[in-house]
């Protein structure tokens, strides 16, 4: 085989970019794709307004520690002076750390994907088996690339269809888990607001579930705001017109900074925002054999070991194990 120890990763969001890390640190020739314009996933920071730019995390706000691996992991990314502590709760202080990153969540993931082989604007078409090797993966633009082994990180129905033309028997439940969706409102402020305690409010029965005031985080100089509807609002609203929707966002919003203008605002939605079940392992693997050797598919995210950042990225770890595994035994 041309490429024994040829990897491609299919997501650059936490879970893609811990795999890459552990398997290019474990001498695997590993590439890094995905469909978006730059890397992170839910680990998304918007720069929005000019000549004074605001900074909006409008995807993941913060996130918490509580396991032994993930605690090593930040306790580097804090000494790399990639995340910080924002808080220890919006109500009650329980005592859990609220990390974020320094410039935004998505340092985050900059950070990660520092000498990684990262290739965005990639549009994965489908994976294959291959002539010359177990797996092709090919590109919308059919650009093949050749691996041993393909870790996939998109959400799982995403993942459904790239899977089609693999030959592989994946648990239906697996690829037919749903997800949550949420509408965001992005919102620059004439004047700092009032938002909870912190700078942060949860009421997932209410029309936001979130409200992240991203000056309070210390991430923007200028007063932001994320405003994230809930799931139930969110599914309700999903069909409506973009800008009935922005509108409708901007009218429910009001109420909770009464004595602040919006100069500016965007509207985004997250299709597959949180999954709804979680599949009790932290990955799912299959190997076949093939004339080129074993090929391995290996299927993480936060679906497998939590909808939070932390599950995320053990999620990415496990896969990057089972990968190295597999080949080992193989």
């Amino acid at each position: 085989m041309s490429h024994p120890r040829r990897v491609v990763v299919i997501g650059a969001g936490l879970s893609g970019l811990i795999a890459a890390r552990d398997l290019v640190s474990h001498g695997f020739d590993v590439t890094v794709l995905d469909k978006g314009r730059g890397v992170g996933g839910r680990l998304a920071t918007r720069r929005i307004g000019s000549p004074t730019t605001a900074v909006i995390d409008h995807g993941a706000q913060f996130f918490t520690v509580r396991s032994p691996d993930f605690a090593r992991e930040v306790d580097a990314w804090t000494e790399a002076g990639v995340v910080r502590e924002w808080c220890r709760g919006f109500g009650d202080d329980d005592g859990h750390p609220r990390y974020v990153g320094v410039d935004g969540m998505t340092s985050i993931a900059k950070h990660l994907a520092r000498g990684l082989d990262v290739r965005t604007n990639s549009l994965v078409f489908a994976i294959k088996r291959g002539d010359a090797s177990p797996w092709n993966v090919v590109l919308d633009d059919a650009t093949v690339l050749p691996a041993q082994a393909v870790v996939v990180t998109c959400p799982l129905p995403q993942t459904y269809s790239l899977l089609v033309s693999a030959e592989l028997e994946i648990p239906q439940a697996l690829l037919s888990s749903e997800y949550d969706r949420t509408l965001a409102l992005l919102a620059v402020l004439d004047r700092p607001a009032t938002i909870g305690r912190h700078g942060g409010w949860q009421n997932p029965n209410a029309t936001f579930s979130w409200i992240g005031d991203n000056h309070a985080k210390g991430i923007s100089s200028v007063p932001a705001v994320t405003f994230h509807a809930s799931p139930q609002w969110s599914l309700d609203h999903w069909d409506d017109d973009h800008d009935q929707a922005h509108a409708a966002l901007r009218h429910a919003a009001a109420e909770f900074i009464p004595d602040c203008t919006i100069v500016t605002s965007e509207f985004k939605r997250w299709r597959f925002a949180t999954p709804t079940s979680i599949w009790p392992e932290p990955c799912h693997v299959v190997t076949i054999e093939s004339a080129h050797g074993p090929g391995v598919i290996a299927l993480a995210g936060d679906a497998f070991a939590g909808p939070k950042i932390e599950g995320a990225a053990l999620s990415g770890a496990a896969a990057a194990e089972r990968v190295r595994a597999e080949l080992a035994t193989n």
